[in-house]
């Protein structure tokens, strides 16, 4: 029987990366009764976020050398995500956002909120300056690690 067993736990972790992939999302628990299975990818790194940030930032032949600035800004002015869940930029659909592009923002002022595990979890401003991308749409999910914002 143990054997039996094995095979159901193989296919359950199959099916749980399965989702993982279709999801894009960095890991997955389930409980069932005393079986407890977790399955977990490592979050991407910020570089890996970086290109798609310089298809839209390069529409004008004379882009290429301002190009290299937001590359250097983003990985150490970037605000990073620091769960899995679903990012909004506004307390309610009918609200105003947060932060705007060009906007100034002080330290700990809330920039976005992500909802994890149906609690919304309000992210801070780590430090004072200015908003100059917003690295994310309303209502998207997000992983740990993933920038949101740049504050410069």
């Amino acid at each position: 029987m143990s054997t039996k067993k094995t095979d159901v736990d193989q296919q359950l972790i199959r099916d749980l990366a399965g989702i993982l992939n279709d999801t894009n999302l960095s890991e997955i628990e389930v409980e069932l009764g005393d079986l407890k299975i977790r399955v977990a990818r490592q979050a991407a790194s910020v570089q890996a976020f970086a290109p798609a940030l310089h298809v839209p930032a390069a529409p004008a032949p004379a882009a290429p050398a301002p190009a290299a600035a937001p590359t250097a800004d983003l990985s150490k002015n970037a605000v990073l995500s620091p769960m899995v869940g679903t990012a909004y930029l506004a307390p309610s659909p009918d609200a105003k956002p947060f932060i705007e592009i060009g906007q100034s923002v002080r330290e700990g002022q809330t920039l976005v909120i992500i909802e994890a595990m149906k609690t919304m979890n309000q992210i801070p401003s780590p430090r004072s300056g200015t908003v100059t991308a917003i690295l994310i749409e309303d209502a998207q999910p997000v992983e740990y690690g993933m920038p949101l914002v740049v504050i410069e």
